[in-house]
């Protein structure tokens, strides 16, 4: 029994290697490969061992640098991630011998509330810093033996994966005649999670009924908010490292629905694009999807932002798409919105900072944001933006000059003639009509601002 377990624990060791890139040990083993059939429910590795890969030591040691280097705060105990690694080297066998005994016993999860960008409120379950290296430790050992089953049209928290790709993809099946999109919304889905449900998927795929019951003691943790705890029978608390794989096998069953009907769809975790050729047929799905998801999930589609609608007109992951044979890639106008939002907060006149600091930090947000949403292909939009971010920088400016005198002498030092700069500085108009005059496009070009280290806005992939 013992060398079956071994053997078992090397070959879950050998998954873990493949996942975070570590060296496969040498010997008679080392050819040994986990073979996975593509989109198959069932792992092809007994599971019966799966703790003590959890509590391995590579497989600790690679949570514990991941927990270090997510950050993020302190749960309900306090303890940050700085104390983190003394707390480990006091108290780490004690830890094992929890885990590896299936008596560990994780704590409620802090309740924060955090902006939505439609101006609403979405809750944050923050666990606990040691929480989170334990849900890092499982993380590890379940992604690389549930990952290569999942869907092919599933992008969302997978290793090699991203929204770019979900976006490109949605935008091939547009070019491909695809001219309707379902796009289904559903609601709270993080908050709504029957666990009975998740569990029973978890329960087919592993076997070690310590690794299900700590599981299951994460979902039913509690929340602490307000100095008291109150329990958890639904959901599964953003903000915890486990949960989006716990989502993304879930809605696995979505996905293998979804491909037995032979539809085209792409799905960003709980983000789910349906393309059909008529609106007919787009109805006719949202309709029978819906209740496969409301009766076997037991999840609810909100059928306030869920449509059939054209895709031109809906936005996946922050974009929509021009209309055309040829579609391209533009930003959502929530999402040009939100960006003048941002800007607007960090460009406050009554902040009192000088424009250099102001620069200074529109540059760090703006390589950010243009790392995702430089990839739209409507560079005019950009140009737009870009614009508008200039005038309100020079009103920012105008307003630090104050009074005529010293607006006067600020533009005729700045090359601007002398009756022009007169004209401007006495002028009866606002700031933000200013902004945008002769006088102050040539006292302050775009190259002045370009020189204090404003990034242009530009596309990084035009076709």
């Amino acid at each position: 029994m013992d060398d079956k377990r071994q053997k078992i624990q090397l070959q879950l060791t050998l998954a873990l290697d493949r996942q975070t890139g570590e060296v496969k040990p040498e010997g008679p083993e080392q050819g040994t490969e986990l073979s996975m059939a593509g989109h198959d429910t069932e792992s092809q590795v007994s599971t019966v061992a799966l703790m003590e890969v959890v509590v391995g030591d590579v497989n600790m040691r690679s949570a514990l640098q991941q927990v270090r280097t997510n950050k993020g705060a302190p749960g309900a105990d306090g303890m940050t991630v700085a104390q983190l690694p003394q707390y480990l080297r006091k108290h780490w066998r004690e830890l094992r011998e929890q885990l590896l005994s299936g008596s560990y016993e994780p704590q409620p999860v802090r309740r924060v509330w955090i902006d939505k960008p439609d101006g609403g409120k979405r809750k944050l379950g923050i666990p606990t810093v040691l929480d989170r290296f334990v849900q890092q430790s499982l993380l590890q050992a379940l992604q690389p033996l549930w990952d290569p089953t999942f869907s092919e049209h599933s992008y969302g928290f997978r290793p090699g994966r991203s929204a770019h790709q979900a976006v490109e993809q949605a935008q091939e099946y547009i070019d491909a005649g695809f001219g309707w999109v379902v796009d289904i919304d559903l609601e709270k889905f993080f908050d709504r999670v029957n666990h009975d449900v998740l569990m029973s998927r978890v329960a087919r795929r592993v076997e070690d009924k310590r690794v299900l019951k700590l599981i299951r003691a994460f979902l039913n943790a509690g929340v602490l908010e307000d100095g008291l705890v109150s329990p958890s029978d639904e959901g599964t608390p953003q903000g915890g490292p486990l949960s989006p794989l716990l989502s993304n096998l879930l809605l696995d069953e979505l996905d293998r629905e979804l491909e037995q009907r032979g539809l085209r769809f792409v799905r960003y975790a709980d983000d789910c694009n349906i393309y059909v050729g008529s609106q007919r047929a787009g109805e006719r799905v949202m309709g029978s999807i819906t209740r496969f998801v409301e009766r076997k999930l037991k999840l609810k589609v909100n059928a306030a932002k869920s449509a059939v609608d054209k895709p031109s007109k809906r936005k996946f992951l922050g974009f929509s798409f021009t209309r055309g044979p040829q579609s391209k890639r533009r930003l959502a106008p929530q999402t040009k919105k939100r960006f003048k939002r941002r800007v607007q907060e960090m460009t406050l006149r009554s902040r009192g900072r000088s424009l250099e600091r102001v620069v200074r930090e529109l540059g760090e947000y703006l390589k950010g944001w243009l790392g995702y949403f430089g990839f739209c292909q409507t560079p005019s939009v950009l140009n737009e933006l870009a614009g508008w971010l200039r005038r309100r920088l020079r009103a920012l400016v105008w307003h630090q000059w104050r009074r005529g005198p010293r607006r006067y002498t600020e533009l005729v030092a700045r090359g601007v003639d002398p009756y022009l700069a007169a004209c401007t500085a006495n002028s009866p108009h606002g700031t933000w009509h200013i902004s945008h005059s002769r006088a102050l496009d040539t006292a302050l070009p775009n190259g002045y601002f370009t020189s204090l280290g404003l990034p242009p806005l530009k596309c990084t992939e035009v076709s």
